[in-house]
């Protein structure tokens, strides 16, 4: 034990809005974790795919411990050398002219948003402001953007809701080219659904999106908070589809355990956020930044980029494998390491109970909605931890189907 301190605490001292595992971990390296009873899981869900190069990395932590001796925050009256040099990197690798840096995806969404709303209201008048999202889509909690997610259990309780705001069926062309206007701003986009059931988008239907945008003068934004940073074997999934976005957000896998967001933009829509348009306290940070500029440095390689379409391939083999000898799973899908296996109809609803049976047999895993198993490990995990775990998910789903 880790001296007095327990789990009841949670339920004794925060706020219940997570209903967090009965076990604490208190210590993880590369794709393993230890609990406080020194119990030991293989990590499958990469802290919902922000540890992107595992857990207590060397490079990051020599990274994060070398800019802790110089300067740790200094407030946005002021620049700093780390969050330049990570501007410069992300404009030099992607389709982007400007950044935005603030602390997590919802801001980075939320950014997004606003700017979109405040281009057409600058550009075009006030009645150009719809913002167009799709169904089982996720984009944050603050109130715009929970708003903007096509997941209405996350915002009916929380009206008045901020308002033009549609929500169409996803990969469905024929649904946003009947209702698209002259009134809408901005589309919305997951290349991949993440929290609402781990589903790719249909090339066809983001080339329709980018076609409609140009056609209607509406923006074309790419949520990229889950998809982003290598999780697909790019180092962001639309260089895949050959449809470049207008505006992009990224987090999650940027800091690589640290918290960072951004949103990424073209030139033109920046200019309309200028000093007071829009501010952060925290986004930006020199050790933020340091530790996303030593990422991108290790997770922009062929090779390594190459090392997750690679593990892709065994991930689905593997469940494949499994699947043929239990029958659970209706469908796997997803790219490179951001993957869901959707359970049989006679299953269907017990994604949880399968995740805290994993648990149970000392692996890690995800849900996505009740009824997607979904995985998002470190994107270089060792050969050793994916046997490894993958043993244990086999006990796991042994376990389950006699249950």
């Amino acid at each position: 034990m880790s001296g007095t301190i327990q789990r009841n605490w949670f339920d004794q001292y925060m706020v219940p809005c997570f209903s967090p595992a009965k076990f604490i971990p208190v210590k993880a390296k590369g794709s393993r974790v230890w609990d406080q009873e020194g119990k030991e899981y293989i990590d499958f869900a990469g802290g919902i795919a922000v540890n992107a190069l595992g857990h207590a990395n060397d490079e990051l932590k020599d990274t994060l411990i070398s800019q802790i001796e110089k300067i740790w925050h200094i407030g946005n009256g002021y620049t700093n050398e780390p969050v330049l040099k990570l501007a410069k990197s992300l404009v030099e690798n992607t389709f982007a002219d400007k950044v935005f840096f603030c602390n997590s995806g919802a801001e980075a969404n939320e950014a997004a948003l606003k700017i979109a709303r405040k281009y057409a209201l600058d550009k075009y008048d006030s009645h150009k402001n719809e913002i167009i999202s799709f169904e089982n889509s996720f984009h944050g909690r603050t109130l715009f953007t929970v708003t903007v997610g096509g997941q209405p259990k996350y915002s009916q309780d929380f009206a008045p809701l901020p308002q033009q705001i549609t929500h169409l069926p996803y990969n469905d062309i024929a649904a946003i080219k009947a209702h698209i206007s002259e009134k809408t701003c901005a589309v919305i986009v997951e290349p991949i659904i993440g929290e609402g059931g781990v589903i790719p988008a249909d090339p066809a239907f983001l080339k329709a999106l980018r076609e409609l945008c140009d056609q209607h003068q509406a923006l074309l934004i790419f949520d990229e908070i889950q998809t982003g940073i290598g999780r697909t074997g790019y180092l962001y999934a639309y260089e895949e589809t050959g449809v470049e976005p207008d505006i992009l957000t990224t987090a999650k896998g940027l800091g690589g355990g640290f918290p960072i967001g951004a949103m990424l933009v073209r030139q033109h829509i920046a200019e309309v956020f200028q000093p007071g348009s829009h501010g952060t306290t925290f986004g930006g940070n020199p050790l933020a930044a340091a530790v996303a500029n030593k990422v991108i440095e290790l997770v922009h390689q062929p090779e390594f980029l190459a090392g997750v379409k690679e593990r892709h391939h065994e991930f689905l083999q593997r469940m494949s494998t499994l699947n043929q000898r239990y029958q659970i799973f209706s469908e796997l899908r997803g790219k490179g390491l951001l993957l869901g296996a959707e359970l049989d109809k006679k299953y269907q609803g017990k994604a949880k109970n399968l995740t805290n049976i994993a648990a149970e047999e000392g692996l890690i895993a995800l849900i996505a909605g009740p009824d997607v198993l979904r995985f998002a490990p470190a994107l270089n995990i060792e050969q050793q931890d994916i046997d490894d775990g993958f043993s244990r998910l086999e006990n796991a789903l042994k376990r389950f189907v006699q249950e």
